[in-house]
């Protein structure tokens, strides 16, 4: 099942891109989604066990190709879209995918002999300039979704396979289930949507985090659908196009790492506004200094800020700080 519950009357968009405002409602997603489902396990007899590898940077369309994958049956193997020819052709060797999803840039990367490979572009919003190096994801598109199969999968099965650097040596495949990905929804459903009194469907995150990482794949494009929230999502983070984001979009939620937080203050210092919309701001990732905390909360005195641990063995969140009126603690998650 998609981690999308039934969209009230009047909802607001599901996913927004920060550049265009080109946005998805979340019947739009579902239906997005069970059609590329189905163009999958058609045209390229994505089933059970199969291995698709995505080497896409941050959009729209990221997250409808991820829950495809696995609505199809198959195993999603997510990729920094940055990587060298050699990393890409190394992964490839090591996971051996059936299909490969990718931008035109990072296709033009991959060796001669690599798996079929579809283009996927960063909206479903056809521009008059759009070329034809499109049509064959759009043909995937057209599959009628009302007759979609569910894939038979247990939730044991591997769902998502992402690669980690957090042992010695070259970065190693993390195979996660769909029971791991199914504990982390609900972690969101449980926690993230009752941590203020105001309704999720409020919330507005903006996805600066890249969506290949565990940290931002299990926010931007699983567990946040599933609260109704809205996630506004940048190609790649710049601090300028962020804050401007954050007015537009009246971002409430922002997780971001430390070189980020640090950004944000430099961007104060020299005349950026308050960022008055936000109401927390997470970190994760990478070490956080007591300094960096302290001269953030001052700068950004409304915001509640929170720490989280997680790795990527963990599905992302280990464990997370929560404030309270009473009770704030930023130096520690435990």
């Amino acid at each position: 099942r998609l981690p999308l519950g039934p969209a009230p009357p009047h909802s607001p968009p599901c996913l927004l891109d920060a550049a265009t405002a080109a946005s998805l409602s979340r019947a739009d997603l579902r239906r997005l989604v069970s059609s590329l489902a189905r163009g999958l396990r058609r045209a390229h007899n994505v089933r059970a066990g199969s291995v698709v590898l995505l080497v896409l940077p941050n959009s729209v369309a990221f997250p409808v190709a991820f829950l495809a994958v696995l609505a199809a049956g198959g195993v999603a193997n997510t990729m920094n879209p940055s990587s060298s020819r050699a990393e890409i052709a190394e992964r490839l060797r090591d996971t051996a995918p059936s299909l490969v999803l990718a931008s035109p840039e990072n296709a033009a990367k991959l060796p001669p002999s690599a798996a079929p490979v579809v283009l996927v572009p960063e909206t479903f919003n056809p521009t008059p300039s759009a070329g034809h190096e499109f049509a064959p994801f759009r043909a995937l598109l057209d599959s009628d979704a009302d007759d979609f199969p569910s894939a038979e999968v247990g939730q044991e099965d591997a769902a998502a396979v992402l690669y980690s650097s957090g042992t010695s040596g070259r970065s190693k495949g993390v195979v996660l289930t769909h029971r791991n990905l199914i504990a982390m929804v609900e972690l969101f459903v449980r926690f993230e949507a009752s941590q203020y009194a105001r309704p999720a469907c409020d919330n507005v995150y903006l996805a600066a985090l890249p969506m290949f990482h565990v940290y931002g794949l299990s926010l931007f494009a699983a567990g946040l659908l599933s609260l109704g929230s809205t996630v506004v999502v940048m190609r790649r983070f710049d601090v300028g196009e962020a804050v401007r984001a954050v007015h537009r979009y009246k971002v409430t939620h922002l997780p971001l790492v430390p070189p980020i937080m640090a950004a944000l203050l430099r961007a104060k210092a020299t005349g950026a506004s308050s960022l008055d919309s936000l109401v927390q701001v997470s970190s994760g990732a990478a070490p956080l200094s007591g300094k960096l905390v302290q001269d953030f909360i001052k700068a950004f005195p409304h915001v509640d800020f929170i720490q989280g641990y997680g790795m990527t063995e963990s599905t992302a969140v280990g464990t997370r700080g929560f404030n309270t009126s009473k009770h704030k603690k930023y130096a520690s998650v435990t």
